[in-house]
């Protein structure tokens, strides 16, 4: 049984990178995927994803807000070139 590791401590609350963020949220999704975690950790693990998600949302949200100011308040979409 996998050594639970979903319950943050007081240093990971807050990512420190949106990339941090999107790693841990990816390992936390991968265990609980596992079906190894008891019921508590589950809970703690979804609670934790929640968390990181909308970390996550609020960080892209910011750079979008700054792409709108550099392109004069109108956001442009993108293609791959």
């Amino acid at each position: 049984m996998p050594k639970a590791t979903t319950t943050p401590s007081a240093a990971d609350t807050v990512p420190i990178s949106y990339e941090a963020a999107l790693k841990e949220l990816e390992g936390l999704v991968q265990e609980m995927e596992s079906g190894q975690l008891p019921l508590a950790d589950l809970l703690s693990g979804y609670q934790r994803g929640a968390e990181l998600l909308s970390h996550c949302r609020g960080q892209l949200d910011a750079v979008e807000q700054q792409i709108k100011v550099l392109d004069n308040g109108t956001l442009k979409t993108w293609t791959p070139t």
